[in-house]
């Protein structure tokens, strides 16, 4: 090879880690600890959605109120109200009690007449604030007393009533029921337990209890185990960190993909399989609403690992990423104000714009920040290495003699750049 491609041989024998050769006891203990990881992070995710969305009061709160103003829900709502009042009410006898003499014999047919009309009625109803209201409140005092019993809490919001936590639409259904012109006696047929929904009973509860116990704890600390571990397997690999973090990168993204695939085959699988006859709509609808932040984690987690698997792929070997490191390496080496200038006006727009819950705490902000600039700084150090001439201004005369190439090569080889073989050949290739 010629003298003037050497700087070319060199450039990507220095990015050598795209074929280490670790000893196979090691390589079997980073590629288990890369697996760990993964798994860890996809357990991470399930916890996180249940503790944010499900036991948080105003999480619940927010999905409620997107819930109740969906109108495939209202229509089910509605359904069922007009279901719990003809269930418990005799609203053929309730209408003959207000209809003249003779028409009382029509009492009957009209009844079930009205019950189409009546259920477009509520649907109708349900639209308005004030009846949308009455059901956020109703599920709002449930979620509270499900939360406190299954956090093992006493005192307020714990009504759970022969050992069952449940779902009051009780009063929703009374002002229907008045609504659509039943009498106050007829009305007051209606028992207490219309309208009620069992959430937990007794004979689940100490599971539950024992569940949501292991939930604050893993939320908490699972993220930070699934961080160590990633990072302990690139920290063991050595000679192979940059394909470590690659396929890292790669498990974290495929566990993001593998929730938004698992979460719309399941939303499926309950919708065509458990939702009652009539209720298929809605309950696809409060299957959306109710993981909303579980899709949102999972899409977060997609978007973080393909970036990662992105930046070491430009750290790495092939001959496009070379050419884009070449490149750079003009501004990375000899410009920092402009990169980091350029880095920091990226980062105040990812913050500013707050797309994935991590980006609205401190700790995501600042996590986010800390990885951006650790990743600046080894690709500089890796540009610095590579094209230690590489200005603004290209330099004047040709290239590099051979023997300054192969005192180069011999740096690298002796930093652990690159190994014995990769060496060899490109020193061949120089002379």
């Amino acid at each position: 090879m010629p003298a003037g491609q050497g700087g070319g041989t060199l450039a990507t024998m220095a990015s050598a880690a795209a074929a280490p050769r670790l000893s196979k006891k090691r390589r079997i203990v980073v590629w288990t600890l890369v697996v760990l990881a993964s798994v860890l992070a996809l357990v991470s995710i399930l916890t996180t959605w249940v503790n944010r969305q499900m036991l948080d009061n105003t999480a619940w709160n927010k999905a409620t109120t997107q819930v109740i103003e969906d109108p495939q829900v209202q229509a089910s709502i509605a359904a069922f109200t007009i279901d719990q009042i003809y269930g418990n009410v005799n609203v053929a006898q309730a209408l003959e009690q207000r209809l003249p003499k003779n028409l009382k014999p029509l009492a009957a047919p009209l009844a079930g007449a009205l019950e189409q009309p009546a259920t477009q009625g509520v649907q109708a109803l349900l639209g308005r604030p004030r009846f949308q209201q009455v059901f956020v409140q109703a599920s709002a005092v449930a979620h509270e007393k499900l939360v406190n019993v299954l956090e093992n809490k006493t005192g307020h919001g714990i009504q759970t009533g022969n050992g069952v936590v449940t779902l009051d639409l009780h009063t929703l259904v009374v002002q229907i029921a008045t609504r659509l012109g039943l009498s106050s006696s007829a009305i007051a047929k209606l028992p207490n337990k219309a309208g009620t929904i069992t959430l937990l009973k007794s004979n689940q509860l100490s599971a539950a209890q024992a569940g949501v116990q292991g939930i604050h704890v893993l939320s908490a600390w699972l993220l930070v185990a699934v961080l160590f571990i990633y990072g302990l397997a690139i920290y063991i690999a050595r000679g192979a960190r940059r394909a470590t973090l690659r396929n890292s990168a790669i498990g974290l993204a495929l566990v993001g993909l593998l929730v938004l695939v698992v979460r719309h085959l399941l939303g499926n699988y309950i919708t065509d399989s458990l939702a009652s006859p009539g209720y298929e709509a809605s309950t696809h609808r409060l299957w959306l609403i109710g993981t909303s932040i579980l899709g949102q984690i999972g899409a977060a987690t997609l978007l973080y690992g393909l970036v990662a698997a992105f930046g070491a792929v430009l750290a790495g070997p092939t001959s496009l990423a070379t050419r884009a490191r070449r490149e750079l390496a003009p501004v990375l080496n000899e410009h920092q104000g402009i990169v980091w200038g350029v880095l920091g006006f990226v980062y105040l727009l990812l913050v500013l714009w707050g797309g994935t819950h991590a980006l609205r705490v401190w700790w995501g902000i600042l996590l986010l920040g800390g990885l951006l600039a650790l990743g600046v700084v080894a690709l500089r150090r890796q540009t610095l290495r590579e094209f230690p001439t590489a200005a603004a201004t290209p330099p004047t005369g040709g290239p590099s003699p051979p023997t300054d190439e192969i005192a180069r090569l011999t740096e690298l080889h002796k930093s652990g750049a690159i190994s014995d073989d990769e060496f060899e050949r490109a020193k061949t290739a120089l002379t």
